[in-house]
């Protein structure tokens, strides 16, 4: 069944409720200065698989407060040796992590070198598992992290996620086979957020790709969905009733819809309409706010969750001829 509004419903939404807070900018300029204090380097060791078509490298850069972020890089064989390769930057859904070689393996075997990002402090629910830790103190929070902090700017989870997936970007431009004019952005769910969120915010961002994505019009979602991570929030919430307007405001600093009101990247989207882990009201408080025109929402009435797989992937792939 459909999960949401209807069609011609939600192509008008308007996200309205999503206050944006005064120092918004301000707040992601000093965020961002702290972090870029640290190195911007990746360091690269190589991963030996029996895949030959794909040459993989371990990767760890430095996120939030300088923490080691893994990763993985993966291309044609030799492409540290190339020069002018375009690059995407993949991040991952909620509770996932970056896996092992080999699971993601259509953008290095298309023509591009891709980097996917490991999840600070996930990785344990679904996939082959994560490799970072958060190693920020933990607060009392409902189970799982997207409580973790919540009642404080500062110390909320995804202000430290937010900014390893900005940082993710920065280690690239320093990699000195990679074209700094073709570097893209993609994600499902939380990395559609992530996605979303960077492709909107970082200069050096060709173009976004987010997938079903989370993050959008947050206190919105928590009120139509019964699935985690919303039912966390809403567990919370449950629990300490009298934080309710604490909480909207501090999810307003990390609510894609607020990066998205300045996009000047192009993106293209993907909503399925049948999604009961993020509404498609919730998708559409992002695309219909974005600030670039050249934007593109793919629209799948019958998909769930898990999207359409490599159907989508092909149509990302041939969009992004347009950037060569």
């Amino acid at each position: 069944m459909f999960t949401d509004l209807t069609q011609e419903e939600l192509e008008v939404y308007d996200p309205q409720e999503v206050k944006q807070p005064a120092d918004f900018e301000a707040f992601w300029t000093e965020t961002l200065r702290q972090a870029r204090q640290f190195p911007t380097q990746m360091e690269l060791e190589r991963a030996h698989t029996p895949i030959e078509a794909i040459e993989y490298y371990d990767v760890t850069f430095p996120g939030f407060g300088g923490d080691p972020i893994k990763g993985w890089l993966a291309g044609k064989p030799g492409f540290t040796k190339s020069s002018g390769e375009p690059i995407v930057v993949e991040y991952l859904g909620y509770g996932g992590g970056r896996g092992i070689p080999g699971e993601m393996p259509f953008w290095p075997m298309s023509g591009y070198v891709h980097f996917i990002m490991d999840t600070r402090g996930q990785g344990g629910d679904w996939g082959s598992g994560g490799d970072t830790p958060d190693p920020h103190p933990v607060l009392p929070h409902a189970l799982g992290l997207f409580t973790d902090g919540i009642e404080d700017k500062s110390t909320y989870y995804y202000r430290r996620l937010i900014t390893d997936a900005m940082r993710a970007v920065d280690v690239v431009l320093s990699l000195p086979f990679v074209d700094k004019d073709r570097i893209f952005c993609a994600g499902r769910s939380q990395g559609g957020g992530l996605a979303s969120i960077v492709s909107a915010a970082h200069p050096a961002v060709r173009a976004g790709m987010p997938d079903v994505a989370f993050l959008g019009n947050l206190m919105h979602g928590v009120t139509i969905a019964d699935k985690n991570p919303y039912r966390e929030l809403e567990r919370y919430l449950r629990v300490k009733p009298d934080k309710v307007a604490l909480v909207t405001e501090v999810l307003s600093y990390f609510d894609a819809v607020n990066f998205a009101r300045s996009a000047k990247a192009p993106a293209y989207f993907s909503v399925s309409l049948m999604d009961e882990y993020v509404p498609a009201s919730c998708v559409y408080s992002i695309f219909n706010v974005w600030a670039n025109e050249n934007k593109e929402i793919v629209v799948y009435p019958f998909a769930k969750h898990e999207g359409v797989g490599l159907h989508h992937l092909l149509k990302q792939h041939r969009w992004l001829e347009q950037f060569s």
